[in-house]
């Protein structure tokens, strides 16, 4: 029988090998490279400025390709990283052979894949992103013998001429589709080549987001993910941004993931979904309401959520976005079903009953709903986020929550039920700390709570240094206020920021 994992699998790798990508060995790389007649070998790799950077490599014979899978090769460290010193700035970046895929875009047949940080001792890079979520991860797991999966939302605009046949309504743009949303076609390419990329795709949509300016539509567009483990959540977000990026190149159009495009109009943001599992099984729901191990999930990321901002809110106009009213968090507190909490918990399929029989009167076979997809969403990020440090930090902040005193106390004191922002909820709403409101506030908070970060190694002291230096150098403490009624000042702001991450 083949493995669920393995049937339908778009990616060619898997289909070859017939092996779960996981499985993947140098063997099987080598094996796929010669029956498929792979020129090119792309090692891809995550620097400090969230891009993906590339290292292409032309096989010579068998020999220079074993060396490659299996040493790797050296690079600039002191280039890629603010905190690796010119004077010994080598560094080996070693290719992670699960993550190999098929480009998509190269004339020359060529084969990718994303690869770790080593130091000159060969051990991993103590302030590379992708360690420092694995080192989370695996305390986490230790500490608490449980697991959590992740999956992220990544909102993102297309920017083209204006054209007006079949214009949308303004910021009505919601699971629009052709020929009103004319980048539908982009996105469904995008689903298709993100899937073949190993990426595990829930859906593609049209958002809210679209409106017309200076001669430019904007639309904008959501492509969401199934949860998966916390290190390959973050990659398939970062493969899936540079596809993106080179289908929007490819048809003439600008793809950003900015956080704020112009005031009035809805931002981008990277909403990150959590669960928590024990032995395999989601532990969110008890009785068929979210569980106390969840709340106390949600407290310490409410707790630590001032600090977060810093991996998931890197630029001064994240804080453009964080604002009343548009559907983006501004105070720290949760909510089921609710758009305007940080965190939010969604509809989960939680005593739903079947649907599928009421929909489908004819439909005779029976629905195992005993399995829960119950998650909670975090909405504050957005597309500058250092995604590794971001989930590693949420990890931290999930660890703290489990070991709070007063978890659930903390928990249910910040429950709001229904839109926090109306006339009803007015006290309440008074009485909530509110999320920083610029780059050096989220740098004051991550100063305040670093030592949750820098708890057992997991975060080096320089690298929390370096972060809150970097935010600070933005000088917008009060930006906002200095901004107001400035539009040229605005646009440039949004300009500089535009291709983030």
């Amino acid at each position: 029988m083949i493995d669920n994992e393995i049937l339908m699998n778009p990616n060619e790798l898997v289909q070859f090998l017939k092996k779960p990508a996981r499985e993947f060995t140098r063997a099987d790389i080598i094996s796929f490279i010669e029956a498929k007649g792979i020129e090119m070998i792309n090692f891809r790799y995550v620097a400090e400025d969230g891009k993906l950077k590339t290292l292409n490599f032309v096989m010579s014979n068998r020999k220079h390709l074993e060396n490659l899978l299996s040493e790797g090769e050296r690079v600039d460290g002191s280039s890629l990283f603010s905190f690796v010193g010119a004077g010994s700035s080598d560094l080996y970046v070693i290719p992670r052979y699960r993550t190999a895929f098929v480009n998509p875009f190269t004339e020359k047949p060529a084969l990718d894949m994303l690869c770790s940080f080593y130091d000159f001792e060969g051990k991993p890079l103590e302030s590379a992103p992708e360690n420092i979520l694995k080192k989370a991860y695996n305390q986490f797991m230790a500490k608490s013998g449980m697991g959590i999966k992740a999956l992220g939302e990544l909102e993102y605009y297309v920017k083209s001429i204006e054209d007006d046949l079949y214009p949308m309504i303004d910021q009505k743009g919601y699971h629009q589709t052709m020929p009103f949303a004319k980048f539908e076609d982009l996105r469904i390419e995008a689903l298709d080549l993100c899937a073949k990329a190993g990426c595990k795709i829930k859906y593609g949509h049209s958002e809210v987001g679209c409106f017309t300016k200076e001669g430019d539509n904007y639309e904008q567009h959501e492509i969401e993910f199934l949860p998966t483990d916390v290190d390959f959540a973050v990659e398939q977000i970062i493969i899936t941004k540079w596809i993106l990026r080179m289908l929007g190149y490819e048809h003439g159009v600008e793809i950003s993931f900015a956080p704020k495009i112009t005031v009035g109009k809805a931002g981008n943001g990277l909403h990150i979904h959590m669960l928590l599992e024990k032995d395999g099984k989601n532990i969110m729901l008890e009785n068929g309401e979210i569980s106390n191990m969840a709340r106390r999930m949600i407290a310490g990321i409410l707790d630590l959520s001032g600090s977060l901002t810093a991996f998931g809110n890197n630029i001064p106009t994240s804080y453009l976005r964080l604002v009343p009213h548009q559907e983006a968090p501004t105070n720290i507190c949760w909510g089921d079903r609710n758009r305007s909490v940080l965190v939010r918990v969604p509809l989960g399929w939680s005593g739903t009953g079947n649907m599928v029989k009421h929909a489908n009167p004819m439909e005779e076979s029976e629905v195992d709903f005993s399995g829960s997809r119950q998650t909670i969403e975090f909405r504050a990020p957005d597309g500058s986020a250092d995604l590794y440090l971001l989930v590693a930090g949420l990890v931290i902040a999930v660890q703290h929550g489990l070991e709070m005193e007063n978890g659930l106390e903390y928990a249910n004191n910040l429950y709001i039920s229904g839109n926090l922002f109306t006339e009803k909820n007015k006290a309440f709403r008074e009485k909530l700390r509110s999320l920083p409101a610029s780059c050096w506030e989220s740098a004051e908070n991550l100063e305040r709570q670093r030592s949750f970060y820098e708890k057992d190694g997991v975060f080096p002291p320089g690298l929390i240094d370096s972060i809150v230096a970097k935010l600070k150098s933005f000088d917008d403490k009060d930006l906002s206020e200095r901004l107001y009624g400035k539009k040229d000042e605005l646009a440039e702001l949004v300009n500089r920021h535009l291709h983030c991450g």
